[in-house]
């Protein structure tokens, strides 16, 4: 039965359309993400003009709710292919960066790249939740962790083989093609949609109702926080990857090992998600999930090859659950109106604090053992858990 509904949401017309189009670009995303740091690295030598590539492709992130109310403002399938399609026209002006005076324009480009991917994911969600079945859109979301999950398996490796031979611009190029794939398949979806009514209140307002009606619902407000100090909690953990290395006395490329396997858990958590969505619910298909990446993390302590990567294995199926649950029972409880102001709120409270995280632990493993810092934040993710453990409200007090 459980194996008939996923098969259900791979023949599903919409559902089938836009999960190829999320493992088309995110094949040339998940190349690009890569290659950028490469790119920046090999025209300047410092780690840190590096580093801001992930940050570029992150802070746009921050103003998510503001973003995300553009998908509640127009049609949401034409503004999928023309993000697309934007995104498309955009990357090939990465063929001008060659020296260290242009890489204004790959910040640039990145900013903007992290920024339609805010109003992408809003929209997105939005077209989803209206387009499958809600009672598959748990088997939807894990498919789609596993799909992006997958991409980052194979694109990194490939990104890197063809920066090699034929530098950052080729790749570029490539990932322009990937989105103009994804927005053909995306004008291939059979939805239904009337342009929304003139807002009656301004920009802000509207922002603001997606963040009230999130932080007022008895039943999202809770997933949502956990889900988001559950990232901060990873970021932490993220930050210690290359110490973990060393103190097994493997170089920095085995980083490369660990977070391979940890999206291979992620890959295999996403293809069970529905099934254990339906018969545990969401709260404790999150807290099974936290507590699970919490004792992994923990253990990731210990000075042994074979438990640090039956930990990044775990992590990689513990972390996604809180993401898909929390995900998924936004498309369910938010009023199609709402749901792209909604749904981008909810991402920028789960995924902002990694970013926080991560700076915070970078400064914190140069202080404090890698192996005490791992002990304390696995023992304190533990905590998240509590708030999932309160009786659940019903659908009539919300």
């Amino acid at each position: 039965m459980e194996t008939w509904r996923v098969t259900r949401v791979l023949r599903d017309h919409n559902a089938g359309l836009y999960l190829s189009a999320v493992v088309v670009s995110g094949f040339g995303s998940s190349a690009l993400w890569l290659v950028s740091g490469i790119w920046v690295k090999d025209l300047t030598g410092s780690d840190g003009l590096a580093a801001l590539c992930v940050f570029a492709l992150w802070a746009p992130t921050l103003i998510g709710p503001a973003l995300g109310t553009l998908a509640d403002r127009t049609r949401r399938r034409p503004l999928l292919i023309g993000m697309n399609l934007l995104l498309a026209a955009l990357l090939p002006t990465l063929f001008a960066v060659d020296a260290p005076a242009r890489l204004w324009i790959l910040f640039g480009v990145l900013l903007v790249y992290g920024a339609t991917g805010v109003v992408h994911d809003a929209a997105e969600s939005a077209l989803i939740a209206s387009a499958v079945d809600k009672s598959l859109l748990g088997d939807f979301n894990g498919l789609r962790m596993t799909a992006t999950e997958g991409m980052k398996l194979l694109a990194p490796l490939a990104g890197a083989a063809l920066y090699a031979v034929y530098g950052g611009a080729r790749v570029a190029l490539l990932d322009a093609l990937t989105f103009v794939l994804a927005a053909g398949l995306c004008a291939l979806l059979r939805v239904s949609e009337t342009k929304p009514p003139p807002a009656p209140t301004g920009w802000r307002t509207q922002t603001a109702e997606g963040a009230r009606f999130l932080w007022s619902h008895a039943r999202l407000r809770p997933l949502v926080l956990t889900a988001g100090t559950t990232m901060l909690f990873a970021g932490l953990n993220g930050a210690t990857v290359y110490a973990v290395a060393e103190g097994l006395g493997h170089p920095p490329t085995y980083v490369g090992v660990l977070y391979a396997v940890q999206g291979a858990g992620s890959v295999a958590i996403g293809l069970a998600a529905g099934p254990l969505l339906r018969r545990l619910g969401e709260r404790r298909f999150a807290g099974y999930g936290i507590a699970l990446s919490a004792l992994a993390v923990t253990a990731r302590a210990l000075p042994y090859d074979a438990v640090a990567l039956a930990s990044a294995a775990t992590v990689g199926i513990g972390l996604p659950c809180v993401l898909i649950a929390a995900l998924t029972t936004v498309q369910r409880e938010t009023p199609a109106a709402l749901l792209g102001r909604t749904t981008a709120t909810a991402n920028t409270l789960m995924f902002a604090p990694n970013a926080v995280g991560l700076a915070v632990g970078a400064g914190l493993v140069e202080l404090v053992d890698h192996r005490v810092l791992l002990a304390v934040v696995g023992l304190a993710r533990l905590v998240t858990v509590l708030p999932l453990l309160r009786p659940q409200p019903s659908r009539a007090s919300v």
